[in-house]
């Protein structure tokens, strides 16, 4: 394989390696993995296409996929690629940026089942775990039941893996704290020992070695011995050349670590395999060293004229040993603006133009801020001293990291930009040469044309940036690798190294003779042959590479179809293929706890349901050689199957993947010329359902709720049996409103109109009752659409996109004159509110109405707060707890919401719940979709409310979250208008003993119309004429 894989220049072919190419008997291997792993083993193309690349600008279609559950699933996977001499790969979260999680070989997923901590020593602040788990898995409850922590903190430490941070050698923020308080910056120097094993099967335990031992292991004989003597003799040989080439800084990953077999540094072996990606060994569990977390933290930001002058001033600022040090530009925040990210944060940022953050830990905030308080004061004694702002309230400190990390989101797909890729992402010099170091790569860039963000660790001189490589021209790429090999001779004049924290890969390994000179790379080539003779485990990264510009995921042969959407996908070229070049890879969607995003992945930890892996599925559909059927193929369908279209990946993911408008713009045509599910029958059409069902509500209600008929129903309709169905209101909202005695339709007070949704006209209107109410009570005169209107949000579900089409030019024709008036618009329910703020614009992107309306559509809270910021809103003593609709966290956010209930004194907890999990006709849908839904909700909000005391409020003003908590637990949620109206009537204050929404939601239900009661009468009538002349019938056959 070494000799293969040498011979891969960076042509600009491209070149794709098969399993064939190696020799693989596939079906034989894909048989005998099958009936040996407890696991799960997936041959597919869906599997292979997912797993095809990471973060970085590389693309390998792997053999198969294993997800072991054990260490023995391992040990046969490892057994029986050596048999059929598959090259191998370990993969934890996905997210390495030099290319070392992808490749031609069999790929173990460790992070689904292998994830466990395995033995807690507190005396010698020891933890053993398995690679698979997630850092702060491993972190939280270390810090939460011993005040411990892991000092290495990558910026993805919510969803990357122990086992990745040990193959890359990660490092992070607070790595600061962990080289000043511990043991070293990097995870290489917090590992105690690690179990391995080799691809020939050998496992071994490794650790310290003194040269004692060294010999009596080498004397010992054997297969260990023989590994321990070749490493002793590489160590001999090269002893000199080690010590001089290596650089002497914090942040120092690339190549494998020599260093450490030393004789000074305990021939340890575990250390020198940390940063060895994949390509040595397997990694079976790893003891890692903990140090104690600091109980509280303070933030200052110093502000300087130029980045320049903030890195220039780095080590003025290590003398007070902080926990944290980051650098960022001026050009990170022009990338903010013009993507209007963290725009109110950003105003919190002292005046300069390059800016330190600077953290303190200790055991009290008093002992935080007084950390702070003595840098500031000694720095304001100096000449030049920084603009200074302390952050030490914990939610302006949060914003203020914000910042900091959306530096990947703020980098990525500017407008007017060109596109950024990794490639020079995390060059590190030692601190003390961070400003003269930037100063020239600033000019190198400009010689080149590029306009990067710096920002990063400057505390340990590592840089991060995303650079406007061309990927797209033969000639961008000739340009992309001279400036690499340029960028590598300078980092290495400043005695730096080409990777800081995220490996060589297959981006940076053809750069490691610069750094390191044919000799030394020499010397990574026969280590790694120690350890894997058969040059199997994840062949051509970091020795014997693939070339640089191999294996690429875009290059100049990149030339995805021009097809023809429904949406306008929002970016400069508005077509699908670049909508779905969108995803950088970096895994944010792969988080257990946190955010919306994405909740069929917290719930299934499969790749396939994260947003990444259908991001990448679509991809590969564009590619066409691993996905072959375009928009009909099944593979593609199925990894949509599951996402619940809560669009909260257009919000958390950092370069807003809008996963739920791709979701509706595959289905629309994988579905063109087919039947669709009953469910999208039952639900996409319920506008018209409902308006049917108006007529004869109770007759509809029979149907839905009777005994027999609701099973029948349900099975027709595809609903899961679990799940009860709304009851058709008595009488409509609009019904109602009609029959209403308007006394205030004046014309003297400014006009609102109020949204009739076909939820809460059709099943709760007494919602609207209450928004009415409430609106009106603000002094305005409450219009409704004149007639029956609906925005469609149930079709995109299904694809249905032609009529929710439709649907939107019938609201834009039937509310023209009211749009041009400039007359706001009011939703309740926040998904039909976000049709009007995202979707509408999306499938009208050139409509003057449709800018408008966007611009016109308010949730109740956005309304008041902007409308009536001063009106004198009723106080409510109480508690309560609140459940953010994902779409309204998605598009509107939630801080109009916070303020308004702020203002009436309620005391509430806003709940990091994500999504509730019902998502408007997904939850109702019988099989995997029902069991997400309900484990969805179970993972935070139905805990939650079951816990509630029967006083404590329960807000939700989703109409799908309302009906989720109702049909799990044994309480009822309330929209804010409704809690706004409870207040306005007094009725809050009561006590009746019971749940406090159960009186006024029971008093609010509206009576039947006077044409309900005559529709259900005559529809009863008929019912009873049909049923006897049935029975008649039967009679007279007797």
């Amino acid at each position: 394989m070494q000799a293969d894989t040498a011979q891969h220049d960076g042509s600009f072919d491209n070149i794709h390696e098969t399993a064939q190419s190696h020799g693989v008997s596939i079906p034989q291997l894909q048989a005998e993995l099958s009936a040996a792993i407890r696991g799960e083993v997936c041959f597919d193309a869906g599997s292979r296409a997912r797993y095809a690349t990471d973060a970085s600008n590389y693309r390998q279609i792997p053999i198969g996929i294993v997800i072991p559950k054990s260490e023995e699933d391992i040990m046969a996977t490892i057994s029986i690629c050596r048999k059929y001499g598959a090259p191998l790969l370990s993969r934890g979260g996905g997210t390495s940026l030099a290319g070392q999680c992808c490749n031609v070989a069999i790929v173990m997923d460790m992070s689904k089942y292998y994830n466990s901590i395995l033995d807690v020593d507190i005396q010698n602040r020891l933890v053993r775990v398995q690679p698979g788990i997630v850092l702060d898995n491993m972190r939280k409850p270390m810090e939460k039941q011993f005040g411990l922590t892991f000092g290495p903190d990558p910026a993805t430490h919510d969803h990357c893996t122990i086992g990745g941070m040990l193959g890359n050698n990660s490092c992070g923020v607070h790595s600061v704290m962990a080289q000043f308080r511990g043991y070293g910056s990097r995870t290489s120097d917090n590992v105690e020992s690690l179990t391995v094993a080799t691809y020939d099967g050998l496992q071994l335990t490794l650790g310290p070695t003194t040269e004692e031992e060294l010999e009596g292991i080498i004397a010992a004989g054997g297969r260990k011995a023989e590994i321990y003597a070749k490493l002793k003799a590489l160590r001999d040989k090269y002893a000199d050349l080690i010590r001089e080439k290596f650089p002497d800084i914090p942040r120092r990953v690339s190549g494998y670590d020599l260093t450490q077999l030393l004789p000074e540094n305990g021939f340890n072996l575990a250390h020198a395999l940390v940063g060895s990606e994949g390509t040595c060994v397997t990694i079976l569990d790893a003891t890692l060293r903990l140090i104690p977390a600091p109980r509280a933290r303070s933030l200052v930001v110093l502000g300087y004229p130029d980045v320049y002058t903030a890195a220039d001033h780095v080590m003025q600022i290590l003398d007070f040993k902080p926990i944290g040090l980051e650098g960022m530009d001026d050009i990170l925040i022009e990338y903010m603006k013009k993507k209007g990210l963290n725009i109110n944060d950003l105003s919190l940022l002292p005046e300069g133009n390059g800016w330190l953050l600077v953290e303190f830990g200790a055991d009290t905030k008093q002992e935080a801020d007084e950390q702070a308080k003595a840098m500031m004061a000694a720095l304001k004694k100096e000449d030049d001293a920084p603009n200074m702002s302390l952050f030490d309230d914990p939610e302006q400190e949060q914003m203020m990291w914000e910042v900091r990390e959306s530096g990947l989101g703020a980098t990525a797909f500017v407008p007017g930009e060109p596109v950024s890729f990794p490639g020079w992402e995390d060059s590190a010099v030692a601190p003390q040469n961070v400003g003269k170091y930037l100063k020239e790569l600033r000019q190198l860039f400009d010689n080149y044309g590029y306009k990067p963000s710096v920002y990063g660790h400057f505390g340990q001189g590592c840089i991060h940036c995303r650079v406007q490589f061309d990927m797209f021209t033969k000639e961008g790429l000739e340009k992309y690798k001279a400036f690499t090999h340029e960028a590598a001779k300078l980092v290495v004049r400043y005695g730096g190294s080409l990777s800081g924290e995220h490996g060589d890969g297959q981006s940076r390994a053809d750069l490691l003779e610069i750094m390191c000179g044919k000799e030394l790379v020499q010397a990574f080539r026969e280590f790694k042959a120690i350890w894997d003779p058969q040059g199997k485990m994840n062949p051509g990264k970091i020795v014997d590479a693939y070339g640089q510009l191999s294996n690429l995921r875009i290059s100049n042969h990149y030339a995805p179809p021009v097809l023809k959407t429904h949406f306008s996908f929002g970016n400069e070229k508005s077509d699908f293929a670049h909508a779905a070049l969108h995803c950088v890879g970096v895994g944010k969607c792969r988080r257990q706890e946190g955010g919306t995003m994405c909740p069929s992945y917290m719930v299934t930890m499969e790749e396939e349901h994260s947003t990444r892996g259908r991001a990448h599925m679509l991809f590969e559909m564009l590619q066409g050689d691993v996905i072959k059927n375009g928009w009909k193929d099944k593979s593609v369908k199925e990894s949509l199957d599951l996402c619940l279209s809560c669009k909260g990946c257009k919000s958390d993911c950092p370069v807003n993947v809008d996963m739920a408008t791709y979701k509706a713009e595959f289905l629309s045509h994988y579905y063109k010329g087919r039947l669709k599910p009953p469910a999208a029958y039952a639900f996409g059409w319920i506008h018209w359902w409902a308006k049917l069902a108006s007529l004869m509500p109770g007759i509809a209600n029979f149907v839905m709720q009777g005994p027999v008929i609701r099973n029948i129903v349900k099975g027709i309709a595809g609903i899961a049996p679990q799940r009860r169905l709304p009851r058709f209101a008595s009488q409509t909202f609009r019904s109602w409103f009609r029959e209403r005695k308007n006394w205030l339709l004046s014309g003297e007070r400014p006009q609102v109109i109020l949204w009739t949704d076909t939820f809460n006209n059709n099943f709760k209107p007494e919602t609207l009752v209450a928004g009415l109410d409430v609106l009106e009570a603000a002094g305005f005169e409450v219009l409704i659409p004149k007639t029956n209107l609906c925005c469609g949000r149930p079709l995109y579900d299904y694809g249905m996109l032609n009529t929710a089409r439709r649907l939107l030019n019938d609201i834009m024709s039937s509310l023209k004159k009211e749009i041009h008036a400039g007359i706001p618009i009011v939703g309740l329910e926040p998904s039909c509110v976000a049709v009007f703020r995202d979707e509408l614009t999306g499938l009208f992107p050139d409509s003057e109405e449709a800018k408008r309306l966007q611009e016109q559509t308010y949730t109740l809270t956005e309304f008041l707060q902007k409308y009536v910021p001063d009106l004198n809103l009723p106080k409510i003593n109480k508690k309560a707890i609140v459940h953010g609709h994902c779409h309204h966290k998605a598009i509107m956010k939630m801080k109009t919401e916070q303020k308004l209930l702020d203002r009436t004194g309620l005391e509430y907890n806003m709940l990091d719940s994500g999504c509730c999990g019902m998502a408007g006709s997904f939850g109702y849908e019988k099989g995997n979709r029902y069991t997400v839904s309900v484990n969805a909700g179970e993972r935070v909000l139905l805990p939650e409310v079951r816990k509630a005391e029967k006083d404590i409020l329960i807000i939700a003003d989703g109409f799908s979250c309302r009906e989720q908590v109702e049909q799990q637990t044994q309480r009822r949620g309330l929209h804010t208008a409704q809690v706004l109206h409870m207040a306005m009537n007094g009725v809050h204050k009561k006590d009746t003993g019971e749940n406090i929404e159960n009186e006024y939601l029971d008093k609010m239900k509206l009576k039947p119309g006077k044409a309900a009661i005559i529709s259900n009468v005559l529809a009863g009538v008929a019912i009873g004429m049909l049923s006897a002349y049935a029975l008649l019938s039967v009679r007279n056959k007797k």
